[in-house]
C-alpha cells in the first residue's frame, strides 16, 4: 500500500480521499526541516501547500519518494530540477482556485472604485465624510485586461455582468477565441493603454511581463484609471504606480500581490486611494477544499494507476522510453521557449516536423514539451507538459505533427517548429550535437549554429557592412560581455540573423538602441 505524508495544514477532505482510495496517509503539518528529513524516506508521496519547502537536500533524503503534490498553483517551494533528476514527479492543482481569484478581482475593483476600506475606517472614527469618498461607476466603462487564460476568462465573464466593455491584450489568444469570450482584442499595448478605464492583469510573472505596467504605460493611460493586480507582484511597477496615484493619473488601485512578500512596508501604504490585501486571491474555504481534494486525487491516481495529471516536470512516458527521449525533450524545451519569447502576436497554428531518428520515437511528449515551453512565457501559471495541448486547443491554436524517416545530409535527427501568427511566420530548427547537447541549426530558413542557453540575444537584419561592429559597440558600452557570436545569412546583402550569447541581462533600453540601428529589423532577448 502506497504511503503519503500531508506535510502542511490542509482540508480534512484530502485525508478522506486518500483513505477512501486505499492509500496510507499521515497528517503531520508544521514539521521542521530537520524533523521532515528524518521521516520523509518512508513516503511514496508528499502533499504540501506553501509552508513546507521541499529543498534539494530533502528530496535527496526521500529515498522512496515518487510524487510531490502542491495543493495550489505556485511551486516555488519545490526544487523541481532536483526532483526531476531523482525521477520525482511534481504536480500542482492549477484550477481549484480560479473562481475565488476571479471573485477577489471583482471585489478589489469595486472596493477601489468606491473607496470602501478608507470610508469604513473613517466611519468607525465617527466621521461622516460623504463628499470625501466620491467614487466611480464601472458600468459602461472599458475594462482593460492583460491575459485571458483560465482566471482571466472568468474575470471577463464577471465584469461583463457589470455591463462593461472588455478590451483584452493577450498575444497568445486567437481572434476566434476572443469572439467566443465576447472581448475586443488590442493588437498592441500602444493601442491598449489609451482606451481603458479599469486595468486588471492576469499573466504569469516572467522576464517578459515584469513591469509591463510601468511609468510609460501610465503616461499613455487616461486620467483617473483604476488599477487592480491579483496575479503576481512585479507585473506592475510599484514605484511608478505610487507616482501615478500621487499625481491623480490613477484614481485608485487595489493590490493583492506585491513585488516583495510578505509586504511589511511600502510607500503605497501611505495612500488612502489604495486597497491592499495580503495575497488573499485563493483564500476561501471552498478554494482550499477544492485544491486539497484535487491534489489528493492526482497523487492517488499516480501511485495506484500510474496516471499523470498536471505534472510540471515530466510528460507521460514509460521508464523504458525516458532515456532515449530525455535529450529531445530538452531540445524541444529550448526550441519552444525561443519561439515563445520572440512571438508577440496571436498564434493561429503550430507545426512540428520530425526528421530522422527522432521521428521513430514517441513524439507526443516532445510536442507537449514544445507547446509547454512556447505557451508559458505569456500565459498564467498553470501551463504544463500535460495540459499544454488542451490549452492550445482552447485558444484556437491548431497543432500538427509531420514525420520523415530520412534526415537531411549532415544530421541524424532534426526537429523543426513553425509558428504562424496573425502577422507573420517564424521557423526554428534544432538538433543534438556532442553528448546530446541542443543546438539551433536554422532560424527562419537561415542556416546557423547557436547554443540556446543563458541570455541569448536575437538580432534579425539585412546583411550590410559594419553592422556587427555597431552591435558590439552598443553592448560593450553598456558593459555587456559577449560570450559567443553566431551569424548566418541567406546571401550577400540578403536576410541575416545573429544569435549572441551574453553574460549579462540586456535592459530594454539597450534592445531599443539595437533595434534603431540601420538595417536591423528586430532585436530581442531570449532567457533560458
Amino acid at each position: 500500500m502506497p504511503k503519503v505524508l500531508i506535510a502542511d495544514k490542509m482540508s480534512p477532505k484530502a485525508e478522506e480521499v486518500f483513505k477512501a482510495r486505499g492509500v496510507d496517509v499521515d497528517y503531520k503539518p508544521g514539521l521542521t526541516p530537520e524533523e521532515l528529513k528524518k521521516i520523509i524516506g518512508q513516503y511514496d508521496g508528499v502533499a504540501i501547500r506553501s509552508a513546507t519547502r521541499l529543498t534539494g537536500e530533502l528530496i535527496e533524503a526521500a529515498t522512496n519518494l515518487k510524487v510531490v503534490g502542491r495543493a495550489g498553483i505556485g511551486v516555488d517551494n519545490v526544487d523541481i530540477p532536483v526532483a526531476s533528476k531523482k525521477g520525482v514527479i511534481v504536480m500542482n492543482a492549477p484550477f481549484g482556485n480560479t473562481v475565488t481569484t476571479a471573485e477577489h478581482t471583482i471585489a478589489l475593483a469595486l472596493a477601489a472604485a468606491r473607496h470602501i476600506p478608507a470610508a469604513t475606517a473613517s466611519t468607525r472614527l465617527g466621521k461622516w465624510e460623504k463628499s470625501r469618498f466620491m467614487g466611480r461607476e464601472l458600468g459602461g466603462k472599458t475594462l482593460g485586461i492583460i491575459g485571458i487564460g483560465n482566471i482571466g476568462a472568468l474575470v471577463v465573464e464577471r465584469f461583463k455582468g457589470l455591463k462593461m466593455h472588455v478590451l483584452a491584450y493577450d498575444p497568445f489568444i486567437s481572434k476566434e477565441r476572443a469572439e467566443v469570450l465576447g472581448v475586443e482584442l488590442a493588437e498592441s499595448l500602444e493601442d491598449f493603454w489609451p482606451r481603458i478605464d479599469v486595468l486588471t492583469v492576469h499573466t504569469p510573472m516572467t522576464p517578459k511581463t515584469r513591469h509591463i505596467v510601468n511609468a510609460e504605460a501610465f503616461e499613455r493611460m487616461k486620467d483617473g484609471v483604476i488599477v487592480v493586480n491579483c496575479a503576481r507582484g512585479g507585473i506592475i511597477d510599484e514605484a511608478a504606480l505610487y507616482d501615478a496615484l500621487k499625481s491623480g493619473k490613477v484614481f485608485a488601485a487595489a493590490l493583492d500581490v506585491f513585488e516583495k512578500e510578505p509586504a511589511r512596508e511600502s510607500p503605497l501604504f501611505e495612500l488612502d486611494n489604495v486597497v491592499l490585501t495580503p495575497h488573499l486571491g485563493a483564500s476561501t474555504k471552498e478554494a482550499q477544499t477544492n485544491v486539497a481534494v484535487q491534489i489528493a486525487q492526482q497523487i492517488s491516481d499516480y501511485l495506484l494507476k500510474g496516471t499523470i495529471q498536471n505534472a510540471l516536470n515530466i510528460p507521460s512516458v514509460s521508464e523504458d522510453e525516458l532515456p532515449a527521449l530525455r535529450p529531445y525533450l530538452n531540445l524541444a524545451d529550448k526550441l519552444g521557449s525561443t519561439l515563445g519569447q520572440l512571438t508577440e502576436a496571436g498564434v493561429k497554428r503550430i507545426e512540428v516536423f520530425y526528421e530522422g531518428e527522432v521521428s521513430r520515437l514517441q513524439r507526443k511528449p516532445i510536442t507537449n514539451s514544445i507547446l509547454n515551453a512556447l505557451l508559458t512565457p505569456m500565459l498564467e501559471i498553470g501551463v504544463n507538459l500535460v495540459n499544454a495541448p488542451l490549452i492550445a486547443e482552447e485558444r484556437g491554436i491548431t497543432v500538427t505533427e509531420t514525420t520523415q524517416d530520412r534526415c537531411r545530409k549532415g544530421f541524424t535527427s532534426l526537429i523543426r517548429v513553425v509558428i504562424k501568427t496573425e502577422k507573420r511566420e517564424r521557423c526554428i530548427t534544432g538538433s543534438l550535437f556532442n553528448d546530446d547537447q541542443p543546438r539551433v541549426v536554422s532560424m527562419n530558413g537561415v542556416p546557423i549554429e547557436a547554443t540556446p542557453e543563458g541570455n541569448l540575444l536575437f538580432v534579425a537584419n539585412r546583411d550590410a557592412p559594419g553592422l556587427i561592429g555597431r552591435v558590439g559597440t552598443i553592448l560593450g558600452d553598456a558593459g555587456i560581455n559577449i560570450a559567443n557570436f553566431h551569424l548566418g545569412r541567406e546571401a550577400v546583402g540578403g536576410q541575416a540573423i545573429a544569435f549572441i550569447n551574453v553574460d549579462q541581462d540586456v535592459p530594454g533600453s539597450i534592445l531599443k538602441a539595437l533595434g534603431r540601428l540601420e538595417n536591423v529589423i528586430e532585436a530581442k532577448l531570449v532567457r533560458y
